[in-house]
């Protein structure tokens, strides 16, 4: 029961905060696009709900073609491709606020197992049965594996947190991730990549 009325509040939290954000968001957009060439929003595709692809949107923090300067796909602490202004929205999480939209679209929640690369850890087809539990749910801006290590956790480890999450799912859990995102936010905890992460 709670799934489905998860997706009404998910979808009129998201309205409200685009509503909102609108002035602020606008603002954001204006100093990337001031800062560095390119398009205001990075898209990448990435793993949804039942292994099914889709688009996520976030604002842009890197160059434009970072992925092709010599140093991969993956940013790292210190990655000098990042921008002025996306350091900024990256320390503040900021730069994930575009996913409202993914979420009114229906693509994500606010609190689910963050959408993992389509490529990265490795394809869809390549997760155990058990592992592909994590997809039962939609991914969301924020999950149990964020407020519990979020990019210092190893992989196989925040697999293990997601497929938790999808088989433990309630209202009670996600107030609980919602107020320990707000400390890790705040904290800015946890916030550095120790290991592979899409650059975003």
């Amino acid at each position: 029961m709670y799934k489905y009325l998860k997706r009404v509040i998910d979808f009129i939290i998201a309205l409200i905060l685009l509503i909102i954000l609108f002035i602020p968001l606008l603002v954001v957009a204006v100093l990337i696009k001031l800062d560095s060439k390119g398009p205001v929003i990075f898209k990448q595709k990435r793993l949804g709900k039942d292994g099914v692809p889709f688009e996520i949107w976030k604002f842009r923090s890197m160059c434009v073609g970072a992925e092709n300067q010599g140093t991969g796909v993956y940013s790292y602490k210190n990655d000098s491709r990042i921008t002025r202004v996306g350091k900024i929205i990256r320390a503040t999480s900021i730069d994930e606020l575009p996913q409202l939209v993914n979420i009114l679209k229906g693509d994500m929640a606010l609190i689910g197992p963050r959408p993992a690369l389509t490529y990265h850890p490795w394809p869809y087809e390549h997760y155990t049965e058990y592992q592909k539990h994590m997809f039962d749910v939609l991914p969301g801006v924020t999950g149990w594996a964020q407020v519990n290590g979020r990019k210092e956790v190893p992989w196989p480890e925040r697999i293990e947190l997601n497929v938790w999450y999808a088989q433990n799912m309630s209202f009670r859990l996600d107030i609980k991730i919602f107020f320990m995102t707000i400390f890790k936010v705040v904290t800015n905890a946890n916030n550095e990549n120790v290991g592979k992460t899409g650059l975003s």
